[in-house]
């Protein structure tokens, strides 16, 4: 038997859903989806971000499937007035996107659109400015192109062969992992001075992945899409002074309303994984008068507000999975560990 662990994740959820678990274990009266890009499926060799991705077909499958089970598709404003009611024998479901990706209008919209199902997009305003910095988009490239990456890292000069694709993806992880739990201003300098080494063009290629504010006037016009807040930078809300933290917050909101003329009610902490906030981001989140914010913690969401309204929990469809079935055994609460990558040998 396969030793991957997304195969055995897999295999897990299907097993779930022949054994009846899927019916019999509902829990809670509502759940939140939560992709990031929807695009074509891709045949490169080295793809880190695999997990982060859906194909337009998948998007379709998910919407067919889910109008199939008797899920109500609902927009987040919905999902919050039904977490305060008494409990209901409807169920509910929420497609939301993160990252502000130029592939929600390209690939996700249309979809969407044509099925007239709502949704919600959680920008960080920094990226349609055009002054975002999509360090994990650059990693991906520099680490994809070299055959031997070299670096500064806590002062000292790194040297890493990667010929072979399992290195690539060992090294990207690794970095990826350090990267994250830096200040943004040494983020910035870490990611800019790669960058400038493996020739990788961090502005153009944010850019290029970025909706700018027309695409987001164009979506903010369709009654069926709520564009959120995820503030400006998208740092890792834990790595910075509180401070720091809530003015991200605040501007983020703030950017957001003044660009499309409308109130921002609903957020998302970057990252959105236990490790990148905390309670006194929930405090902050509140404070900045959001209605509602949304984490990465996998859960559903139960009635008469037993579930935070500023902790609500979200399924992250990780899109190495194309089995509708494991979808199914996960929307009904059946609870399974996260796939987690082999432990790496290399550094």
């Amino acid at each position: 038997m396969s030793s991957d662990p997304t195969f055995l994740s897999s295999l897990k959820l299907e097993l779930s859903y022949f054994s009846g678990r899927a019916w019999l274990e509902s829990h809670g009266v509502a759940v939140i989806l939560r992709f990031e890009r929807v695009r074509p499926r891709r045949v490169d060799r080295f793809q880190p971000l695999k997990s982060r991705e859906i194909t337009p077909r998948f998007l379709e499958r998910t919407i067919r499937a889910l109008k199939r089970w008797k899920y109500d598709i609902v927009s987040i404003d919905e999902v919050c007035r039904q977490a305060v009611r008494l409990a209901s024998r409807r169920r509910f479901a929420c497609l939301t996107f993160d990252g502000g990706y130029k592939d929600v209008v390209t690939s996700a919209y249309p979809v969407l659109s044509r099925h007239g199902v709502p949704f919600t997009l959680y920008v960080p305003t920094a990226f349609p400015d055009g002054i975002g910095e999509a360090w994990w988009l650059a990693l991906e490239q520099a680490i994809a192109r070299e055959s031997r990456i070299s670096l500064v890292i806590n002062r000292e000069e790194r040297h890493f062969e990667i010929a072979r694709a399992s290195e690539k993806y060992q090294l990207y992880d690794f970095l990826a992992q350090w990267m994250r739990s830096l200040a943004p201003s040494d983020l910035s300098i870490a990611i800019k001075d790669l960058c400038t080494r493996y020739a990788v063009d961090l502005a153009a290629l944010s850019r290029e992945a970025s909706l700018d504010w027309n695409d987001l006037a164009r979506l903010a016009a369709d009654p069926l899409v709520t564009i959120a807040s995820a503030t400006v930078n998208y740092p890792v809300l834990s790595n910075l002074k509180d401070a720091a933290a809530m003015r991200e917050i605040n501007m983020g909101k703030a950017v957001a309303e003044t660009a499309l003329r409308r109130e921002i009610r609903h957020f998302a902490y970057p990252f959105g994984d236990p490790a990148s906030w905390s309670r006194k981001h929930v405090v902050m989140a509140e404070e900045a008068g959001f209605v509602s914010a949304v984490s990465t913690v996998p859960g559903v969401i139960e009635a008469e507000g037993r579930t935070s309204l500023h902790a609500l929990p979200r399924i992250s469809w990780d899109g190495r999975q194309r089995s509708l079935r494991a979808m199914r055994v996960i929307l009904s609460g059946v609870p399974f560990p996260p796939v987690k990558a082999a432990p790496s040998r290399m550094f």
